[in-house]
């Protein structure tokens, strides 16, 4: 059972890692681009090992503060909502979309270390 669990860990970080790589994906498109799906899947990813970490803890004998994971989601739920609108759209990102999806990554990873 650790060793789902240090996977789950694992594909988790990696999932950040790849919303950040999604900002320089972007950054690196044409102004006209619009939003890569790339946020929309390593969103889900994130989502989907979290819960499954969540979910996990019993037989893991981890015990998570319920505040912070939900206040994550929430900020994660916001980053899904929002690339899932202009996926879905296709239309032009508007400019201030990546540093605004790429900035609350870097708050949910804030709050994952510093929130004990």
């Amino acid at each position: 059972m650790e060793f789902v669990r240090l996977l789950l860990v694992f594909l988790h970080l990696l999932g950040m890692a790849l919303l950040v790589g999604m900002f320089l994906v972007q950054r690196r498109a044409a102004a006209d681009a619009p939003l890569n799906k790339g946020w929309l899947h390593v969103a889900a990813l994130q989502l989907i090992t979290g819960l499954a970490l969540q979910l996990l803890a019993p037989a893991t004998d981890q015990d998570y503060n319920g505040m912070k994971l939900g206040i994550k989601t929430l900020i994660l739920l916001v980053i899904g909502a929002l690339a899932l609108v202009y996926v879905i759209r296709r239309v032009p990102a508007p400019k201030w979309l990546p540093p605004t999806m790429v900035g609350l990554v870097v708050v949910n990873v804030g709050i994952a270390v510093f929130w004990t």
